[in-house]
């Protein structure tokens, strides 16, 4: 019994166990900023491995502070580059950039999944892909180095991680329905219309579905996401921006015939 005893780790074992198990210096190469250990452990510990191995805290809370520091730092430089435009317009802006999708985006850009601490349950189920997760503790590390290094540290890893959607941002915000800004830019083109093909894996409590958005014969985006419509959107995404640095490529398109279904090709 005693034996038991002195082998049965803690949950405060578990968790530094669980941290030191991975090299988190590429994260913080990618980050650009050096953290504590302990709050970086903080900032990645999922609910789900606190309540499994605990009580232990999470990231909940520096998810709370990250926000804040995200919504301020997008919001002051959308209102700098766009000096002329109304309230409603850069409130669209802001908010499509610094969504759920737009986190989970940054997220995969630096590998976050492989760092987050999860609960099995999670782990199982593909937590380390899902969107939810990922922006939840992207968020969670902006709030992590708010507090070890003060709001213009915090403010420069923003908008550096998130460089790419402030450039592409626009005026109009028609990038929040992806799938209505590609036909638009499809008839523009004078392109054929976009069709989305979408396969699901997994229960039908937890499914994950990837689509692909055909212009022609041609693949131009693949999402993937839990419901078919977040795929559908994500795809298009991709697709608008391809087409916005390859617009030629449609030419390429105009006569070919649409492709089978991504089922029917596997």
């Amino acid at each position: 019994m005693s034996r038991s005893r002195r082998t049965k780790i803690t949950g405060g074992e578990a968790w530094e166990a669980a941290y030191t198990a991975v090299d988190h210096a590429p994260l913080l190469e990618a980050l650009g900023v050096e953290l504590d250990a302990e709050l970086l452990r903080l900032a990645l510990t999922h609910r789900s491995f606190a309540n499994e191995h605990g009580p232990l805290p999470n990231n909940e809370r520096l998810e709370f502070l990250g926000d804040a520091v995200l919504g301020l730092s997008v919001a002051n430089k959308l209102y700098e580059r766009f000096p002329s435009r109304p309230e409603s317009d850069i409130s669209k802006m802001r908010a499509s950039i610094v969504s759920r999708y737009g986190l989970a985006d940054v997220a995969r850009e630096i590998k976050l999944g492989e760092h987050i601490l999860l609960g099995k349950g999670e782990e199982v189920t593909g937590g380390r892909d899902k969107d939810s997760i990922l922006a939840d503790t992207t968020e969670a590390l902006f709030g992590a180095i708010y507090r070890e290094h003060g709001f213009e540290p915090a403010r420069d890893v923003v908008l550096r991680l998130f460089a790419e959607k402030l450039e592409s941002a626009t005026a109009t915000g028609r990038h929040q329905d992806w799938k209505t800004a590609l036909q638009e830019r499809l008839a523009e083109l004078k392109a054929p219309s976009a069709e989305y093909r979408a396969t699901s894996v997994g229960p039908d409590h937890d499914q994950t579905f990837t689509a692909d958005v055909f212009v022609g014969a041609h693949s131009r985006g693949r999402g993937v996401g839990p419901n078919k419509k977040l795929a559908e959107q994500e795809a298009a995404r991709q697709a608008v921006l391809f087409l916005r640095d390859h617009p030629e490529a449609v030419a390429y398109t105009v006569d070919a015939a649409v492709p089978p279904s991504l089922a029917e090709q596997e």
